[in-house]
C-alpha cells in the first residue's frame, strides 16, 4: 500500500506545500514527496527553510 500524499505548512507564513500537486514552476513535479524536496529549497512566499515546515492534516 502506498502512503497517502501529505501537506506541509510553512510555520513562518502559512504557505502550504501539497505533495500531490508539487511545485512545477520551481522544478518540483507533482507527486514529489517532502523527503525528496531538496534541502536547500526555500518557501516561495517568505524564504523560510525546509526545516521551518510542519506536516498538517487537511
Amino acid at each position: 500500500m502506498t502512503e497517502p500524499f501529505r501537506t506541509w505548512m510553512c510555520l513562518v507564513c502559512g504557505w502550504m506545500y501539497d505533495e500531490a500537486a508539487g511545485l512545477p514552476e520551481e522544478g518540483i513535479p507533482p507527486g514529489t514527496r517532502w523527503a525528496d524536496v531538496p534541502m536547500n529549497w526555500t518557501c516561495p512566499e517568505c524564504g523560510a527553510r525546509k526545516e521551518d515546515f510542519e506536516m498538517v492534516e487537511v
